[in-house]
């Protein structure tokens, strides 16, 4: 962090102080020889007020200006500590709000070079003498007037880095509400049919219970799977909603080493196609999946927006991707058993924004590999890309959120989510989640 005196960096007061004794010093030299002590407190008096030269460039520049004219009033002519002047019409042209104040100062420097050349004692014409020393005040004025430039050039840019900013980070926490209400949706439909479930399968326990005491303990015991895994997603859903956003924009979005999403952590996307530089460029916001109901990538279909895929329906998902271009390999490893609806949609979806992904920048005719592991307490999901596609004739249309998604719908599940460029090219997304608990363990952990 930069040290600061009164507002002002270190740096500058030292500076400034150094130019203010250098003329300091020249007058004092001059004093005994040229004007005597009359001169020589003109020129402290330039030297201690360069030191606002910064702050207040145009009051500095006129109480400059009135001492370098009491001496062409006492006829002391151009001293050494006239150094001033021209440090004077450098900081006002550089420093001054409006380059108009600079104008006049350069003005009245060109007056004070005649009255300056005139009183200069020489062999030569008097405008010789104007000739030099315009020459030199000119030169320190343009000079001034690009460094003043170049400057305000810089403060535009940084001033339009900021802006770009905090337009992208508010970009990024309206993808993330977004996201979740998109999810929070989902899960409600999710528990909704859990609920339409238990009426029906407790509707027909109680007609059944004399009739048939086995099939309606059967009924019974679904209401209770039913109802315990609806609680569950609605444990979720109102996690979803209560979750503050992520502190800032590198929840998915900036660019890394590789993008790991935690629990409570935020993501960074990896180098290459994360950064979005270049082609095949990778971004957090608009790079995702097309969602339900939403464009999708040519030649895949789009869905309904209320429909829930499952993930009996990723082979259909992988064919419409091959369709598309992509050469898809699928494997399914472990005990693949009964898993929650609203799992089953993470995965698909998740399954959907890779592929996208993998589609719109590893190209066409990229090799995609999905894995999907089963395994006793967790599903774990990899999607690899070679990135050896071409490029597609049509740009994909934009229409999500990327990794933003992908981690929105990973934290529901208090899952991780890992995805960056591989060392042999391409790119990987890995999704780990973890499985609800069952009931035995549930009764244990009460």
């Amino acid at each position: 962090m930069t040290r600061r005196i009164r507002g002002r960096p270190v740096r500058s007061v030292v500076f400034d102080v150094a130019v203010a004794g250098v003329v300091a010093l020249l007058a004092v030299a001059a004093a005994p020889t040229q004007g005597g002590w009359g001169a020589g407190a003109v020129g402290l008096a330039m030297a201690v007020v360069l030191v606002w030269r910064r702050v207040r460039p145009v009051a500095v520049t006129a109480v400059v200006a009135v001492l370098a004219f009491s001496q062409v009033v006492y006829g002391w002519g151009p001293l050494p500590y006239d150094l001033a002047v021209l440090v004077a019409l450098y900081s006002v042209v550089k420093y001054a709000d409006r380059l108009r104040d600079g104008i006049v100062a350069g003005i009245v420097a060109a007056v004070g070079v005649v009255l300056a050349a005139v009183q200069t004692p020489s062999q030569v014409a008097w405008y010789f003498s104007a000739i030099y020393y315009g020459l030199l005040t000119g030169a320190v004025w343009l000079v001034a007037l690009n460094v003043r430039t170049r400057r305000l050039y810089v403060l535009s840019l940084e001033e339009r880095a900021a802006t770009l900013e905090r337009e992208r980070e508010a970009e990024a926490r309206a993808a993330v509400a977004e996201e979740r209400t998109r999810i929070a949706r989902e899960l409600h439909d999710v528990v909704a049919h859990s609920m339409a479930v238990m009426i029906v399968q407790a509707d027909g326990a109680r007609f059944m219970i004399d009739q048939s005491p086995e099939t309606a303990r059967n009924a019974v015991r679904i209401v209770a799977d039913t109802g315990r895994q609806a609680l569950e997603d609605m444990r979720r859903l109102v996690g979803v909603l209560r979750e503050p956003d992520p502190a800032g924009p590198a929840a998915g979005v900036e660019a890394g080493s590789g993008a790991t999403v935690g629990p409570g952590a935020g993501a960074a996307t990896g180098a290459g196609r994360a950064s979005g530089a270049g082609a095949g460029g990778r971004v957090g916001g608009g790079d995702r999946a097309e969602s339900a109901g939403g464009p999708g990538p040519e030649g895949l279909a789009d869905e309904p927006a209320r429909r829930r895929p499952s993930v009996a329906e990723l082979p259909a998902l992988l064919d419409r991707f091959r369709a598309a271009g992509l050469r898809v390999r699928f494997a399914a490893t472990g005990t693949s058993g009964a898993l929650p609806q609203a799992l089953e949609l993470t995965v698909y979806r998740l399954v959907q924004e890779a592929l996208t992904n993998a589609l719109k920048h590893a190209g066409v005719g990229a090799t995609v590999e999905v894995t999907l592991a089963h395994g006793a307490d967790a599903v774990v999901l990899d999607v690899v890309d070679d990135g050896r596609g071409r490029p597609a004739v049509t740009p994909t249309p934009s229409g999500g959120h990327g990794l933003v998604g992908m981690r929105e719908r990973v934290s529901v599940y208090d899952g991780s989510l890992a995805a960056g460029p591989r060392l042999a090219g391409g790119w990987q997304v890995r999704a780990r989640l973890p499985l609800p608990s069952t009931p035995a363990t549930e009764v244990t952990t009460v």
